[in-house]
């Protein structure tokens, strides 16, 4: 074959590499044997060719992508943005405000599969009875022909934490009723804990919630929240309350904190709860059960003491 000959096939194939032909086509028309394609390709731009693959499409998201800010600092609330036709999905009593445009309709289980079955939904709003939360979530569609805002506020004083579901390998352990929003398309289910330990005095049961998807979604943490990545092997201890969120890849546990008199005095109950790398756990500084029980304990008709902060007379004041 002559050079300009050769350099015309050659000349061809780039086009063809460069417009994203089958490989298994290219290997036939040029007579490549596939296997060795790659090692072509190579010799050909070592002699000048440009040859570069077209990128491939970005796989389309099965959940709805919405676009979000959020808003405040001790109590945040979340505003989602929805083009026509999509869809957030919250739990009860969530909403904080939205726009007329944005029709709200209250739905079995999370919604996440549209053509689920009377008998699916059912089972998948009766997980949530599980983890303590309502059968029914509410569904915000934007059924206007323009972008339309809805916002959903945190219950207690603490950070929303947004969720790229796609980014974290499709699936996000959270304590219960820690889910507070998510686009259309996240599945909302229940993950149980592996020992009996954890079960039992881990502080969120033997229940916690599975985030599944590749949208985004929105948790609530109390008080400040930190995120910690964990190597492999590498452990944490942290109270049992203060748990937030974590990769399935982190192995979750508890253990004693030694020693009677730590135990019983301390302050810190009777167990730690222990996260083992590799992955991410999300922590919070405020768990609502500490908040709660200080009120509890300043409130009067609960058995509690009304006195002054700081008084001088302490106890007697």
């Amino acid at each position: 074959m002559t050079p300009d000959r050769l350099d015309a096939r050659y000349r061809r194939f780039a086009e063809d590499y460069n417009r994203g032909v089958d490989p298994a086509i290219l290997a036939a028309t040029y007579n490549v044997p596939e296997v060795h394609l790659e090692e072509f390709v190579a010799f050909l731009r070592r002699k000048g060719y440009e040859l570069q693959r077209p990128e491939a499409p970005a796989a389309r998201r099965r959940a709805d992508e919405i676009d979000y800010q959020v808003l405040g600092s001790e109590m945040q609330f979340v505003e989602v943005e929805l083009d026509p036709g999509e869809t957030a999905i919250a739990e009860a009593g969530a909403m904080m405000y939205m726009d007329a445009a944005i029709a709200m309709e209250t739905i079995f289980g999370d919604g996440s599969s549209r053509s689920a079955g009377v008998m699916e939904k059912l089972f998948g709003a009766g997980k949530r009875i599980l983890t303590g939360e309502s059968l029914f979530m509410t569904a915000f569609t934007n059924q206007g022909s323009a972008k339309a805002r809805v916002a959903f506020a945190a219950p207690y004083p603490g950070r929303i934490l947004p969720l790229d579901l796609a980014a974290l390998g499709g699936e996000v352990l959270c304590q219960k009723q820690a889910f507070l929003c998510a686009a259309r398309g996240v599945s909302v289910g229940i993950a149980f804990q592996k020992r009996l330990g954890a079960g039992f005095f881990g502080g969120e049961g033997f229940i916690l919630e599975r985030l599944e998807g590749d949208g985004l979604a929105f948790v609530h943490a109390g008080g400040t929240l930190t995120e910690r990545e964990l190597a492999s092997g590498e452990r944490l201890r942290l109270d049992t309350g203060c748990l937030v969120a974590l990769s399935p890849s982190v192995d979750y546990d508890i253990e004693f904190v030694g020693g009677i008199k730590t135990a019983l005095f301390g302050g810190e109950g009777l167990f730690f709860a222990t996260v083992t790398g590799p992955g991410r756990v999300w922590l919070q500084s405020l768990p609502f059960s500490r908040l709660a029980d200080r009120i509890l304990a300043s409130a009067p008709r609960a058995g509690g003491e009304r006195r002054g902060e700081g008084s001088v007379l302490g106890v007697l004041g």
